[in-house]
């Protein structure tokens, strides 16, 4: 089900209501419906901020339920945060997508439409979870977009595969095996997998899928040069990239409010480091954060972290 945006999701302190270099995202996030979004001509760049209802995903996976409740705390944690982009960037709002009654691959294919108006119009997608289900919607907007024959690079920074059997039913760890297994054109590299939160089972499919990852405890600060080209390698092999962010990559230090929560993970400082490498890259078509879960969120420190990272992914996108 679609849901219109609304502006009670965009409020904040006012610090100025004519001087541009005060203004704060609130006062400058554009309200637009999917079906009417018609960007700019002047605007060099156009982001259609959209959320994803859902974690039906996250229950068939048995996970911590409430990351639905994310994408309008996440936007409330945005409106906050100060606006930095030039004058001819828009930033639209264009609503949710709602999983209702269980009919998740219905939301799934109805999150993909939105997202294939949104590549159409010219807006990159910056996609609001929902459990990591997410993803499995977002990449077929992006594979409608570009057509079957293009090479799509999947970067997951995550501390899963998620390629878990599908064949009784879908779920928030099926996904990337779906993709893999129903499109040749499809190549996939996770960031952050840990030796926890995946059986022998899945490091041996990810093998037979020939799936490129990079272990949690082998990151660092010091080794970005390194990890930056893999990403780069892994990159020069597509025509397209999609980035998507799993926050239960994180240490729960940081990201306490996931449906999967860990002791070890990755560090704010390394991701946001990552995120802005992959982001400058031209052939990055769009982006999600997914697994941000209110219900058992901290002081709000899971909502607050998802939101400066995708502020610094706007404010480096493409800027390569």
């Amino acid at each position: 089900m679609y849901i219109h945006p609304s502006k009670k999701n965009w409020r904040g302190r006012v610090d100025s209501d004519t001087d541009f270099f005060s203004f704060r995202y609130h006062q400058k996030v554009n309200l637009a419906e999917i079906p009417h979004l018609n960007t700019d001509k002047n605007t060099s760049k156009a982001f259609g901020i959209l959320g994803f209802q859902c974690d039906e995903g996250v229950r068939r996976n048995n996970g911590r339920m409430g990351a639905a409740d994310a994408p309008d705390k996440i936007r409330s944690a945005l409106a906050k945060l100060p606006w930095a982009f030039p004058e001819n960037t828009t930033v639209y709002d264009v609503g949710n997508i709602k999983c209702e009654n269980e009919r998740m691959e219905e939301a799934q294919a109805e999150l993909g439409n939105a997202v294939q108006h949104l590549l159409k119009n010219n807006a990159t997608p910056v996609i609001l979870g929902g459990g990591h289900e997410t993803f499995y919607g977002h990449y077929l907007g992006g594979r409608k977009a570009v057509g079957s024959e293009a090479k799509i690079g999947i970067i997951n920074l995550d501390a899963h595969f998620d390629l878990r059997p599908y064949d009784k039913q879908s779920s928030s760890g099926t996904m990337f095996r779906q993709i893999l297994e129903q499109d040749s054109n499809c190549g996939y590299l996770v960031v952050g997998i840990q030796h926890q939160g995946n059986t022998l089972a899945l490091f041996e499919t990810a093998k037979k899928h020939r799936v490129q990852f990079l272990l949690e405890e082998e990151l660092s600060m010091t080794e970005l040069e390194r990890i930056k080209g893999q990403i780069c390698a892994f990159a020069a092999r597509h025509d397209y990239i999609i980035l998507t962010l799993c926050m239960d990559a994180f240490s729960s230090a940081y990201a306490p409010g996931v449906s999967a929560p860990s002791p070890f993970g990755l560090e704010p400082k390394l991701v946001r480091a990552l995120i802005r490498y992959i982001v400058s890259n031209k052939k990055l078509m769009s982006f999600d954060v997914s697994e941000v879960n209110p219900l058992y969120d901290e002081n709000n420190k899971t909502v607050q972290l998802a939101a400066y990272l995708i502020h610094d992914a706007l404010l480096n996108f493409h800027s390569n």
